[in-house]
């Protein structure tokens, strides 16, 4: 007998169960996991179209500046000439291709300068 705790006298030891099963808790992962894909997913779709309408309109409007018979080609580069990000390229008629300018990761048109801001 405890003469600390007399209350736990004859008290013997017990391996105490998990709350909660290994297979419950495995699954609970995989909902968790599922869930957040579920919230991150579309974000990630929304930035890339966005991304790609944005480099289209950009790169048409570059390669129109430049010549307007040049068709507009943007590409998403890792290693391109202006390291990781657009990249602005145009088709001419014979099918030759030049590059055009390097948009970065958020490509937008240039700005116009010149151009009267009001009607006179």
């Amino acid at each position: 007998m405890s003469d600390e705790h007399p209350e736990l006298s004859g008290y013997e030891p017990f391996e105490e169960k998990p709350i909660r099963s290994a297979r419950k808790m495995w699954m609970l992962r995989i909902v968790v996991l599922l869930a957040v894909v579920a919230l991150v997913l579309p974000g990630v779709f929304t930035t890339v179209n966005v991304g790609t309408s944005n480099a289209w309109q950009a790169c048409t409007y570059r390669s129109a500046a430049v010549d307007p018979s040049l068709q507009a080609a943007p590409r998403f580069e890792l290693l391109g000439p202006g390291g990781l990000g657009w990249e602005c390229y145009a088709v001419d008629r014979s099918g030759d291709e030049y590059h055009i300018d390097s948009m970065g990761l958020i490509p937008v048109a240039p700005r116009v300068t010149g151009v009267p801001t009001q009607r006179v």
